[in-house]
């Protein structure tokens, strides 16, 4: 078995132990379906969109103006986190198989990058220069450890592909800055830094970033940064990280947060922590999850709210929290060997990754709601929105992290598909691909998600057994397919057909917002029904279903009642609706709602009275 993976190699995280193994993402190329266009758009459309924004708004711009001070300086605070993960995603994408090499323009950044650190390793262009404030002086806002995460990243990214030679030493200087100055104290309002230490110890076999990493987690949670009126539980700064029972306050710091804590548990051998973790993650999804895999139900403060408190038509959803989501997911998957861990990932990737970005990759939305009452208005290709909390897909939003982060999760989208362990291979996730991993070569053949057949012929095997592994999603609940060790030959096949026709999805009635109500799955993916394919005169808010009759792939049978206009909204009577017309509803994938024009759309419909 040939392979052109040197030494510089891994993808994202690369665990020292676990239960799994990740594989480097140049061993695994999606060659078709859903997932292999998404990447071609990525690494070619959606990098370059972001280039053209991050120039042509400054953010690039600010490491060139190091003596400038606050007179030239573009962009929020975090804003030169957006550079580095865009440097982060270049790296992935120029070693994926068949992607665009972006080797010169991550020279070019490597090199303005460099020509901003100071002697001493700090590196931030909002803080520190004449004009503007101190070094350190608003760690709840100021995103200075989290910007220095994202650098860190990058460097990690730049050591395992080969490319921004330089970016690593950058990193370092970085990391050992940031390990003189909060060796005893401190913290940063938003997490990340953490997760970033521990890939840099596994890159370099540099205690100190570590046990920094270790430092900053278990210092969470007392309550140590300046009170503000969205409480500490926004800044994950309310309960001691292997103390909570759920993940609560702002979801992307939340969920970053337990990556790097995972992180941090696995490298050190902290198995309480790592079981506080999973823990937490576990009634996070039982009780303040979407049924797309979205969190985060607040926009005011992009937080969970209480339990079952899950409002479609308020859903925030964070993409960012989205790619957090398949990030921690990941992580507890590689540590516990939990295959379950798999279908949040799948739900997530289907309902929310692909959901955000348009089909040309050259706008995203920011938070995915689950109904929107209202149509959609299109917005300008030329000027950045400065409403993220809802609304149609835009270019540019003032607060841009999620297309970044959506860039580089997808350039490396092919390490979170497999695993390997010493006995074989495991297939968590299922699209058209060959595999190199546990001295196998694979090739996967298959439609999902639209087809749930998957066909896995071997073509390259040692004469040792091994054992192939393929996920079954918790829907598919009458399917089976257990692990057989066996020598497999070139020409062997396993085969998994899953069932993805459409079901009826009931929430819980806990969730007051959608009691009554029910929606419709087909494999991973969550249905909806949008404004542009319904009957002329249908109103989305005066739909019902019938759900005594089994869905179909892209309708329902429903009915339109027409509402009693009043002139107060409550009542005596029980329905307040004086007739109804039956109807087929129109389903489409909720991934591909409002690529047609502006448009209402909802998820969960009202189920029919009697």
């Amino acid at each position: 078995m040939t392979s052109d993976v040197g030494l510089a190699s891994g993808g994202p995280v690369v665990p020292s132990r676990g239960a799994l193994r990740p594989v480097d993402p140049r061993r695994v190329q999606i060659t078709g379906g859903f997932w292999a266009q998404r990447q071609a758009v990525n690494g070619t459309a959606t990098i370059e969109h972001c280039r053209t924004w991050l120039d042509r708004l400054g953010w690039t711009g600010n490491f060139a103006t190091t003596g400038a001070g606050t007179a030239r300086r573009r962009g929020r605070e975090f804003s030169d986190s957006e550079v580095y993960k865009h440097v982060e995603a270049m790296c992935w994408e120029s070693v994926r198989p068949g992607g665009t090499d972006y080797a010169a323009r991550l020279d070019e950044l490597t090199a303005m990058i460099a020509g901003a650190q100071a002697a001493d390793g700090y590196l931030h262009t909002a803080f520190g220069r004449p004009g503007q404030p101190a070094r350190y002086s608003d760690l709840n806002f100021g995103h200075e450890l989290y910007c220095a995460g994202h650098l860190i990243q990058a460097g990690v990214a730049a050591a395992r592909t080969g490319r921004a030679a330089g970016l690593l030493e950058v990193a370092r200087g970085a990391a050992d800055h940031v390990c003189d100055t909060f060796t005893d104290a401190g913290l940063c309002g938003h997490p990340e830094i953490e997760t970033a230490l521990v890939e840099l110890f596994r890159v370099t076999g540099e205690q100190r970033y570590l046990d920094q990493a270790a430092r900053f987690v278990a210092r969470r949670g007392h309550r140590s940064l300046p009170e503000h009126e969205f409480g500490w539980r926004y800044f994950q700064d309310a309960v001691p990280v292997r103390d909570g029972e759920v993940f609560a306050g702002h979801a992307v710091r939340a969920l970053y947060l337990a990556a790097g804590a995972v992180d941090v548990a696995v490298e050190t051998g902290d198995d309480a922590l790592l079981a506080g973790v999973a823990r937490q993650f576990d009634r996070t999804l039982a009780r303040r999850t979407y049924v797309t895999g979205g969190m985060g139900s607040r926009h005011l403060d992009e937080s969970f709210g209480d339990d079952f408190v899950l409002p479609p038509d308020r859903a925030y959803s964070e993409t960012c929290a989205g790619v957090a989501t398949v990030m921690l997911a990941h992580r507890l998957l590689l540590a516990t060997g939990d295959l379950r861990y798999g279908d949040i990932a799948d739900r997530v990737l289907h309902n929310v990754v692909a959901t955000a970005v348009a089909d040309d990759g050259q706008a995203f939305f920011y938070a995915n709601t689950l109904h929107q009452r209202t149509v959609t208005e299109a917005v300008p290709a030329d000027r950045e929105q400065l409403r993220f909390g809802g609304g149609p897909r835009a270019p540019w939003f003032e607060v841009s992290c999620c297309l970044n982060n959506v860039a580089r999760l997808l350039a490396s989208l092919g390490t979170y598909l497999v695993t390997e362990d010493d006995g074989g291979m495991q297939l968590h996730h299922y699209a058209p691909m060959t595999v190199e991993a546990a001295g196998m070569r694979l090739r996967v053949d298959t439609g999902y998600p639209d087809d749930g057949g998957v066909v896995v012929t071997v073509e390259e095997a040692p004469d040792a057994p091994r054992t192939l592994t393929l996920r079954v999603p918790g829907w598919a609940r009458d399917v089976a397919a257990p692990p057989v060790p066996k020598v497999y030959r070139p020409g062997d096949q396993v085969r998994l057909d899953l069932p993805v026709k459409p079901r009826w999805t009931f929430p819980d009635p806990r969730i007051d917002a959608t009691r009554g109500c029910a929606a419709v799955e087909a494999g991973p993916v969550v249905m909806c029904a949008e404004s542009i394919d319904q009957e002329d005169g249908v109103t989305l808010d005066d739909i019902q279903v019938d759900t005594s009759v089994a869905p179909q792939a892209t309708a329902v049978k429903g009915r339109l009642v027409q509402p009693v206009e009043r002139d107060w909204p409550y009542t005596g009577l029980v329905d307040g609706r004086e007739s109804s017309n039956p109807i087929v509803v129109t389903l489409v994938p909720y991934h591909r709602w409002a690529r047609r024009g502006p448009s209402a759309m909802r998820i969960w419909l009202p189920i029919a009275t009697p």
